[in-house]
């Protein structure tokens, strides 16, 4: 791996990098052309106080991107970006170490490099302590999510210039319930593509888009009377756009849409996933829908059967629903087959996916033994 240093020249390419993957755990999780366009005129990427750097890894691909700032003073931040399709490969710690030698070996010495980030983004907490860094605070409600309209905590780390000479990392004598949260909740951390004895289910990518998007208008007829997202027919643009904000979402595990696809053909076949998440009790719902195309064959059933299995084995949830409409006989199917129990139906409890008339809605559940 190495750091390359981006230049004028590479503009276009910086904004392509910036606008086509996603930042969920920064302030402007999808910032817009205009603004990046605005910041690399203002000297904000690069200038006497900026250095900006690509991260490439052994094949020269272009896997992420590192802003250094504050060059002239003592303290340097920096703030890190991976790719999307890049994550989890190891590319963020051996990035922030070549940062750590590059600040520290500049001719101008710097006694200490830092960074920020959101108490929640453990990947990033994890590419901190794995790259020396030493956690220094936590600063209650300092960072504030205009997406959410939510302030979270904000956790600082720091490498000081005797570390990175010594080859340590000196810990601060206090602690927080980071390590305990991680413990319990195995740190949200699973596997994030599994399997049946037809299908490959996986978390979302952005290279889905045009098949989900085809997927979607050619069983448009079929989705409109239950989905409200087919009301009318998406164009690929907005169907991308969904896209970036369920991948975010499964990043942050709010949510976690899952992609199906034949194990022989490659070809897609509908979304799934666990909805309505509350990690606290670990309760979970299902929800899905199929290519018309691939209805009739059981797939759905077996997506759902080995997807509240995951649930189960993986995520120990306390409990995973179903819910329906009551009209939606092929959907009451599913959960009936896979053994959920109908605990009750809600009259009047939602409206139909058109949003004219009044429905009932079929609750069926399973539950922890």
């Amino acid at each position: 791996m190495k750091l390359t240093e981006w230049t004028m020249e590479e503009q276009e390419l910086l904004i392509h990098f910036m606008t086509t993957n996603t930042w969920p755990y920064h302030g402007n999780s999808h910032p817009a052309r205009e603004l990046i366009e605005k910041t690399i005129e203002e000297g904000g990427y690069q200038s006497d106080e900026v250095k900006t750097f690509w991260v490439e890894n052994e094949e020269n691909s272009k896997v992420g991107i590192v802003k250094i700032y504050d060059l002239q003073d003592e303290i340097p931040l920096f703030d890190l970006r991976i790719a999307d399709e890049a994550r989890g490969r190891g590319y963020g710690p051996k990035a922030l170490k070549m940062v750590a030698a590059y600040v520290f070996e500049l001719p101008e010495v710097k006694i200490r490099l830092e960074g920020h980030t959101r108490q929640d983004n453990f990947a990033m907490r994890k590419t901190f302590e794995r790259a020396g860094f030493v956690k220094e605070a936590q600063l209650r409600q300092a960072w504030f999510s205009p997406k959410e309209s939510s302030y979270y905590d904000a956790v600082t780390y720091g490498m000081t210039r005797d570390d990175f000479l010594k080859g340590t990392a000196t810990p601060v004598n206090w602690d927080d319930d980071f390590n305990k949260k991680a413990k319990n909740d195995e740190d949200q951390s699973f596997a994030e593509e599994f399997y049946t004895e037809r299908l490959v289910i996986r978390a979302p990518k952005i290279e889905d888009a045009q098949e989900v998007w085809k997927s979607i208008i050619q069983s448009h007829d079929a989705l409109k009377d239950w989905m409200p997202f087919a009301q009318k027919k998406q164009t690929l643009e907005e169907t991308t756009t969904n896209l970036r904000q369920s991948i975010a979402d499964f990043i942050t595990r709010k949510d976690l849409r899952l992609h199906l696809f034949l194990k022989d053909t490659g070809e897609f076949v509908g979304s799934s996933g666990l909805h309505r998440i509350d990690w606290n009790v670990r309760k979970f719902e299902i929800g899905y829908w199929i290519d018309s195309k691939f209805e009739g064959k059981g797939l759905m059933t077996e997506a759902c059967e080995r997807i509240t299995q995951f649930a189960f084995e993986e995520l120990y949830a306390n409990r995973v629903e179903i819910r329906c409409d009551s009209e939606n006989v092929r959907s009451r199917s599913v959960a009936e087959r896979l053994g959920y129990i109908l605990e009750g139906t809600l009259h009047h409890d939602s409206l139909s996916a058109d949003g004219k008339n009044l429905r009932d809605t079929c609750i069926y559940a399973k539950t922890k033994n």
